[in-house]
């Protein structure tokens, strides 16, 4: 039997459009009601198509310095995510050098 979940996002906008709150929740999600969050950023492979259709929005609360860090960890987790879906290792460690290379460049690991 196929199992089924739910995954919702909440958006307040503004008068302009700008998100003011983001929050989500899952059925599965390991905890219950809703997490709060300053940013998104969600892909969604249009197979028909082929192209990547994206979501990408920040609070006004969202800071220069956690967006350099929500990058910076989006950019790991994709070579991870890379690796799983293609066991392709030499390829996503270059994703992995290119996000040391991101960190370092905005100071973001502590030697």
């Amino acid at each position: 039997m196929n199992k089924k979940t739910k995954i919702t996002l909440n958006i307040e906008l503004d008068e302009h459009d700008v998100p003011q709150t983001i929050s989500w929740q899952a059925d599965n999600a390991g905890f219950e009601g809703k997490k709060d969050a300053d940013a998104m950023m969600l892909s969604l492979w249009d197979k028909e198509e082929k192209i990547t259709f994206g979501i990408d929005l920040w609070t006004h609360k969202m800071l220069v310095e956690n967006m350099n860090i929500l990058f910076h960890q989006t950019l790991l987790k994709m070579a991870d995510t890379y690796n799983r879906a293609t066991n392709n290792f030499e390829v996503s460690e270059m994703i992995r050098k290119f996000s040391d290379e991101f960190a370092e460049k905005l100071s973001l690991l502590k030697k």
